[in-house]
C-alpha cells in the first residue's frame, strides 16, 4: 500500500475524476510490470509475530533497511511506517498487523521483477537476521490469533480498524491476519481497460486456485484452501467483490468512478491527520456534504486516497491491480507478475482469454469465487473443472510470455516463472493440500515446522 498522497489539486466535476483515470494510458511499448509482495514478520526465538517498537520490532527494521537503500522514511507523526525511493519508484510499507511490503517499481520484464524481489528478500534479511526477525510467506497466519498481532502506528489503520465490524465480520482479520502478492498492470485505452479488467475478474477465481496457499488458522486446519480469499468474501459489500457490473454494456472510465463515488469513505487526510469520515461518500465530498468538513471540497489526493480504499478483486487505478493470490514463498513472487503479464500484455492472446470467459454468467463468475476458496482446483467455472480452466489459462499465459520474447543474459525467457504453477496444474493440488499432508504426516499436527520450510 503506498503511502496517501496530499494533492490539492481541485476537483472540478465527476468527469475530471474520469479524466485523471483515462491519464493512466501508456502506449504498449510503454507498460510496465509493478509487483507488490507482503509477508509476515516473526521473532524466530519464540515463533510469535514482530512487534512494532522494542530491540526486535519493526521499527528498528525499516531503520536500518533505511540506512542500507539510502531510501527516503514515510513517517506517520513521528512513527517510521515506511521507505520510498526517491529514484526508482519503489517503496516499503507496512499493512496494518506489521505484514512487510514490498511495493515493486514499474520495471520492463519479469527478469527485472525476480532479481528485484530476490535483492529485497536479502536486503531485509541482511538487517533482521542480527534483529533475531524472520519472514514467513504465506496467505494467512497460521497460528496467531488476531490478539496476538500487533498493531502499527498509522492514522489509517485506527480508523479502518473502529470501521471494520461494521461491515463484516472479518475485516479485521483481513486487516491483520493476511498477506497477498499483487501485480500491477497498465492499458493502452479505455477499451483495452475494459477487456484486461473483465478477463483479470472472470479468471481471478482460477489465480486464487493457482495460489492458494492458506489452510492453516490459529494452529490448526481452517476447511479451507485459502481462507485469505474466504475472510475477503465478508469483510464489506460495499467496496469489495467481483463487480458484475464491469461486464455491463457501456461499462468504462465513468461508470467505474460513478461506482467509487458511492462506495463509502474511510478518511480525509489534512496535513498529518486523518480525519475520520466512515459512512460518508465521496459523492457526498463532492457536493461540499460532509460534515466533518463543511463546505469543503475534495482534492485529487483525497480521490486518489479514496481509491486506495475500494478492493474489488480487480483494482483500477491509472492501472490495474490482479488481487486474487494468497501471499506465499519466494518463487510465486515471479509467478504472479507471470502469469497476468502473458494473459494481459499481447494482444492476441488477451483476445483470446477474453473467448474463453466473455459468455460466463455474473452467476458462474460468482459461484466459481465462493466455492474457490473451500475447493481450490476442485472447484468448478461454468460448467468445467477448475483444474481444467487453469490448464487453459496457463498455456495461454505460456504463449503470451513467448511472443513478448523477453530474454536474459541466459537467452532464457519469461516463461519460467510459470515453473511453480505448472507444477500445480500438473500434480492436480494446490501447495495448500500438499502443506495439509505435511501437517498430518512429517509435522505431526504441529505447525513450528513452517516457519522453517516457508520462511524467506
Amino acid at each position: 500500500m503506498a503511502r496517501d498522497t496530499t494533492d490539492d489539486t481541485p476537483i472540478e466535476d465527476t468527469a475530471a475524476l474520469a479524466a485523471w483515470v483515462a491519464e493512466g494510458e501508456k502506449p504498449p511499448e510503454a507498460f510496465r510490470i509493478g509487483t507488490e509482495h507482503e509477508k509476515f514478520g516473526f521473532l524466530r526465538d519464540t515463533l510469535m509475530p514482530a512487534p512494532y517498537d522494542g530491540p526486535s520490532g519493526i521499527a528498528p527494521l525499516l531503520r536500518g533497511m533505511e540506512v542500507l537503500l539510502g531510501w527516503e522514511p514515510i513517517l506517520d507523526g513521528e512513527a517510521i511506517i515506511g521507505l520510498v525511493d526517491p529514484v526508482g519508484g519503489g517503496a516499503i510499507s507496512l499493512e496494518p498487523g506489521g505484514q512487510f511490503e514490498l511495493s515493486g517499481a514499474p520495471l520492463e520484464n519479469l527478469h527485472q521483477t525476480c532479481r528485484e524481489a530476490n535483492a529485497h528478500l536479502a536486503q531485509v534479511r541482511q538487517i533482521a537476521e542480527p534483529l533475531g526477525l524472520g519472514f514467513l510467506g504465506i496467505g494467512v497466519a497460521p497460528t496467531w490469533s488476531y490478539s496476538d498481532m500487533p498493531r502499527m502506528p498509522k492514522q489509517r489503520y485506527e480508523i479502518m480498524t473502529n470501521y471494520m465490524p461494521k461491515v463484516g465480520s472479518r475485516g479485521l482479520d483481513m486487516m491483520y491476519r493476511t498477506a497477498t502478492i499483487q501485480v500491477n498492470l497498465d492499458y493502452a485505452s479505455e477499451a483495452d481497460m475494459v477487456k484486461k479488467l473483465r478477463v483479470g475478474l472472470a479468471l481471478q477465481p482460477v489465480a486464487t486456485a493457482l495460489f492458494a496457499d492458506s489452510p492453516f488458522l490459529d494452529g490448526k486446519p481452517n476447511g479451507f484452501l485459502s481462507y485469505r480469499s474466504e475472510i475477503w468474501r465478508d469483510t464489506d459489500p460495499d467496496r469489495t467483490g467481483m463487480m458484475p457490473f464491469a461486464f455491463d454494456e457501456g461499462f468504462g472510465y465513468e461508470a467505474y468512478v460513478d461506482w467509487c463515488l458511492d462506495v463509502p469513505m474511510y478518511f480525509v487526510k489534512r496535513g498529518g491527520s486523518y480525519i475520520d469520515v466512515t459512512g460518508h461518500t465521496f459523492r457526498e465530498f463532492m457536493e461540499g456534504r460532509l460534515p466533518h468538513l463543511p463546505g469543503e471540497l475534495p482534492t485529487i489526493g483525497d480521490w486518489t486516497n479514496h481509491l486506495s480504499t475500494i478492493f474489488p478483486e480487480v483494482r483500477l487505478k491509472r492501472f490495474l491491480e490482479m488481487r486474487g493470490a494468497d501471499g506465499g514463498p519466494w518463487r510465486r513472487i515471479c509467478a504472479v507478475p507471470a502469469l497476468w503479464v502473458g494473459l494481459l500484455y499481447d494482444e492476441g492472446v488477451l483476445d483470446q482469454a477474453w473467448e474463453m470467459v466473455k459468455d460466463w454468467t455474473a452467476e458462474e463468475r460468482q459461484a466459481a469465487r465462493d466455492s474457490v476458496p473451500r475447493l481450490g482446483l476442485k472447484a468448478e467455472i461454468a460448467g468445467r473443472p477448475m483444474l481444467d480452466v487453469a490448464r487453459d489459462v496457463l498455456d495461454l499465459s505460456r504463449e503470451g510470455l513467448k511472443r513478448r520474447a523477453r530474454m536474459n543474459s541466459s537467452s532464457s525467457d519469461e516463461t519460467q516463472y510459470l515453473a511453480p504453477l505448472e507444477e500445480v496444474v500438473a500434480l492436480g493440488r494446490t501447495m495448500a493440500e500438499r502443506m495439509l499432508d505435511l501437517y498430518e504426516g512429517p509435522w505431526q499436527g504441529k505447525l513450528d515446522q513452517i516457519f522453517t520450510d516457508y520462511a524467506f
